[in-house]
């Protein structure tokens, strides 16, 4: 018999600044507890700048824009999806020194063990990371 897979935790948010710390807590508080030491810290912080991008550059501007979030399990790792009602697909910036944003993805790059962009089916773009679960990118 195939080992059935967990139901994925779905959440969304409204695309305003306030909402990147709820989902930051809602990601880390839904790691069965044994994770959490291991996992939280990265979850959260991978929630964040994911949920601040979708917030800046995804949404259209309308009181209606929801950010969406996905956390399953899967293969070995924790997989967070973020989507978002826009039709941009980001790209990891080369800041200079004196830059005091464009840092967001090359966090996610050095965080995740694999990480992607991929259009909505119907309206609207998701970036997926997924954390392994024995730790480490």
């Amino acid at each position: 018999m195939p080992e059935i897979p967990l139901v994925p935790v779905r959440w969304r948010f409204p695309a305003h600044p306030a909402s990147v710390g709820r989902a930051r807590h809602a990601v880390a508080e839904s790691l069965p507890y044994v994770l959490r030491p291991l996992l939280g810290d990265d979850l959260r912080l991978l929630a964040s700048e994911l949920v601040t991008n979708a917030i800046r550059h995804g949404g259209g501007g309308e009181d209606e824009d929801l950010i969406e979030l996905v956390l399953w399990p899967a293969d070995g790792h924790n997989w967070l999806a973020v989507s978002d009602p826009g039709s941009g697909e980001p790209a990891m910036a080369h800041p200079d020194t004196d830059s005091e944003s464009g840092r967001g993805l090359i966090l996610v790059d050095r965080l995740a063990a694999a990480w992607t962009v991929r259009p909505r089916p119907t309206r609207g773009t998701s970036v997926i990371a997924g954390l392994s679960l024995h730790g480490g990118g």
